[in-house]
């Protein structure tokens, strides 16, 4: 029997509406989960345009309701947090551990060989009696969801907080993991951030659990600067929209570093005008990390990369699910990794237009919609 689900669904002209879907019973290496908690992120507001009804929502917790068949890994009431990045554990880039670039699941990464956002087992889940696709092959802002075993991870813990644990597999994994499984920045090392959203909070975050012992934020808005502070950041650098390329900041980041600049810088504004802006802000030698995912064509100053600066650009901090993500719930029950003091405000899911006018216009660090 198939199950009524009230959902979120783009229309793909730019609207959307809260409906209703009917998710069918799990298949062969699938699990039906009722949603606890979904995390609200801009691909979410993006998937609005992306041209086809879908159903909206990429990162979220919730609950296992049934398995299909043969699947021992998750029973009826297990916690899970899903992942958009589903690894298959296969393919090359899966056994070189490169997870978040799985060649037959990334919806992002795959390009030719893979899928576009969405492709997933169509015929379970219809809306008006068609079948429609899932954003990312999850579509987390729906009642209840029917996704790949492998989307999945389990957390034990008691009295779990669904609302914190649905906004690791995005934003904070995307931080966290650029600092800890892509840059590896060392104890003692110095780091600035540029842009404190909810990534950048999350890049301030890792570098302050790594030791960074010099943790500089850099923004145009005052708020997020006090804000960046809360979560880690050591010193503070308020920078002027006129400021092209970051290049007067940089200079005033150079001498918060001894005249040489930083160590590590992180790109985390996903304004392309910014994407050579951390070549600026670190010595030579240093490493400069994109992270919001510009892709766009950006004119660089090939000095910037004067003399041995590495430039990396990992995907989704490279994230891989099962060890990730228990790893940062452990972070956030010592007290480590701040989730709670990061969702500004939660919503019902018929107030979602609320929740995106109110992350469009900068009020909220993450907001989450709760079942």
């Amino acid at each position: 029997m198939s199950i009524l689900s009230k959902s979120a669904i783009a229309k793909g002209d730019g609207s959307f509406v809260i409906d209703t879907v009917q998710v069918s019973e799990p298949q062969e290496e699938e699990v039906l989960v009722k949603m606890k908690a979904a995390g609200l992120c801009h691909t979410d507001y993006d998937s609005l345009s992306w041209g086809k009804p879908i159903v909206m929502g990429h990162e979220g917790a919730g609950v296992v309701v049934s398995t299909g068949k043969n699947i021992r890994e998750f029973q009826e009431g297990d916690q899970v947090i899903l992942n958009w990045a589903t690894p298959c554990m296969e393919c090359f880039q899966c056994q070189e551990g490169n997870q978040h670039i799985c060649e037959r699941n990334s919806p992002v990464s795959a390009g030719e060989n893979g899928p576009t956002p969405g492709h997933a087992h169509l015929e379970g889940t219809r809306w008006n009696g068609r079948p429609i696709e899932r954003s990312f092959n999850l579509g987390t802002l729906s009642e209840y969801v029917l996704v790949k075993k492998a989307a999945l991870v389990k957390i034990s813990e008691e009295d779990l907080n669904f609302s914190a644990a649905s906004i690791i597999s995005c934003g904070v994994m995307t931080g966290f993991g650029s600092v800890v499984n892509a840059a590896k920045v060392s104890s003692g090392s110095s780091v600035v951030v540029l842009g404190c959203g909810g990534v950048g909070l999350n890049v301030i975050q890792g570098a302050r659990i790594s030791g960074a012992a010099k943790i500089i934020a850099v923004d145009i808005n005052p708020e997020k600067l006090q804000l960046a502070l809360q979560f880690g950041a050591t010193e503070t650098v308020l920078a002027s929209q006129s400021d092209t390329g970051l290049i007067q900041a940089s200079e005033l980041v150079k001498q918060k570093c001894g005249g040489r600049g930083a160590d590590y810088a992180f790109e985390c504004t996903a304004i392309p005008a910014l994407g050579a802006a951390p070549l600026a802000m670190i010595r030579n030698a240093g490493t400069a990390v994109q992270v919001s995912g510009i892709e766009e064509d950006i004119t660089i100053d090939m000095r910037l990369f004067e003399w041995d600066k590495l430039y990396i650009n990992p995907l989704y901090g490279k994230c891989r699910p099962q060890i990730d993500f228990p790893k940062l719930m452990a972070l956030y029950k010592k007290g480590d990794l701040l989730l709670d003091e990061m969702i500004t405000r939660e919503y019902p899911l018929n107030d979602l237009q609320k929740g995106f006018d109110d992350m469009l216009q900068g009020k909220n660090a993450k907001g989450v919609v709760v079942f």
